[in-house]
């Protein structure tokens, strides 16, 4: 599973693996693949260091990556002054603080215990958090940089690539691709509509060919709905130089939900048990389809806040479903893939499985072609 990318980064298979779990991040390079640090989760610099210390112990020399989260657009006040958490927190309407309490009230979800600090805090989208993490990140031999919403700033970019950092950038159509290009980023990750997380509204099949023909020569990786070897040929047949998969890793064992209810949640969820929702972040992101997205949704409600704003007022709720499982409102972000996601498997058997239903599908096109017997 070899393309010009792959080989440039020195991996055995051109599959990238996003993920916020060192040890699935780990694993995944081990396996022969590319492994990708989510940061977003990381607020203090140290406990960053810590894990990337971690993973440098436990990735056997293989090469790794990291993702942040740098808005295109900044939380700024008059003057385009910065803006401090406790700054953007005061913007917060009363009304939508007390949807939150009456939605936990209804549903009995009971209080973190007294200075208990919420163990999910959605800071990271801050551009200050995501240059903080940059700071430790440089000082550790990562080979790729991935940013989730839009091309980072240029200096970032030149930064990255005085560290011979590669610089990745998602996007959800062709015209975000060539703004990356133009931008100067190193790889386009076209993602597609069945995507976990953040998405845009064109489905992999159509924006995979789209971002290719848009950019080329620069590489594209296919993310959005991939988790199987046969998908991963598909992508690459569309032109594309690897693929990028996340939600698939979320049911390995190497992976740490903290939530046995939400790992049972995502094994029995089907492809369309998911949602669109701007109920945790502020922008469209695919997660599990929930009473608490319901809420959200439902047009009798304030509706979503703007980001970052929608990350900090349910940052505490969250961090109370989560502790408490919930089950009416736990949830997670996750793509359209999981309703391939039934069993609990270490990585190393989730890539053996895809590099088996990549041999099958590239023989089946083969003898499809004519060329029985070529690989």
């Amino acid at each position: 599973m070899q393309t010009e990318l792959s080989k440039k980064l020195g991996i055995e298979h051109a599959i990238f693996g996003f993920t916020p779990f060192p040890a699935v991040a780990a694993a995944i390079s081990r396996a022969g693949g590319f492994g990708v640090l989510g940061a977003v989760r990381y607020t203090a610099p140290d406990d960053l260091a810590r894990d990337l210390d971690w993973m440098q112990e436990h990735v056997d020399g293989a090469p790794y990556g990291l993702d942040v989260v740098m808005p295109a657009k900044k939380a700024e006040g008059p003057n385009h002054q910065k803006l401090t958490e406790a700054d953007v927190e005061a913007m917060i309407p009363e009304g939508h603080r007390q949807f939150v309490r009456d939605t936990l009230a209804k549903h009995g979800v009971p209080e973190l215990a007294e200075g208990e600090a919420s163990g999910w805090r959605i800071t990271g989208w801050m551009e200050q958090v995501a240059r903080n993490q940059l700071d430790v990140a440089f000082d550790y031999p990562i080979k790729l940089l991935a940013n989730a919403l839009g091309s980072p700033p240029a200096d970032v970019i030149r930064r990255a690539h005085e560290h011979n950092v590669l610089v990745a950038a998602l996007a959800g159509s062709a015209r975000h691709a060539r703004k990356h290009a133009d931008a100067g980023i190193d790889i386009v990750v076209a993602q597609g509509y069945e995507a976990g997380g953040h998405t845009g509204e064109i489905a992999s099949m159509v924006l995979t060919p789209e971002a290719v023909d848009a950019v080329a020569p620069l590489p594209v990786l296919a993310a959005g709905g991939i988790g199987s070897g046969e998908q991963i040929a598909a992508a690459l047949a569309l032109g594309a130089q690897g693929a990028w998969l996340g939600s698939l890793w979320l049911t390995t064992t190497e992976a740490d939900l903290h939530s046995r209810a939400l790992t049972a949640k995502l094994l029995a969820a089907g492809s369309g048990d998911t949602v669109r929702s701007r109920a945790l972040t502020g922008k469209p992101a695919r997660q599990l389809r929930t009473e608490w997205t319901d809420a959200w949704d439902d047009p009798a409600g304030p509706g979503t806040l703007p980001m970052p704003l929608q990350g900090l007022l349910v940052a505490e709720a969250v961090s109370r479903i989560q502790k408490y499982e919930v089950d009416p409102l736990l949830g997670t972000p996750v793509g359209q893939i999981v309703g391939r996601m039934t069993s609990e498997r270490p990585v190393q058997a989730v890539f053996d499985d895809l590099t088996r239903g990549f041999e099958r599908a590239v023989d089946r096109i083969n003898r499809i072609a004519g060329r029985s017997g070529q690989s």
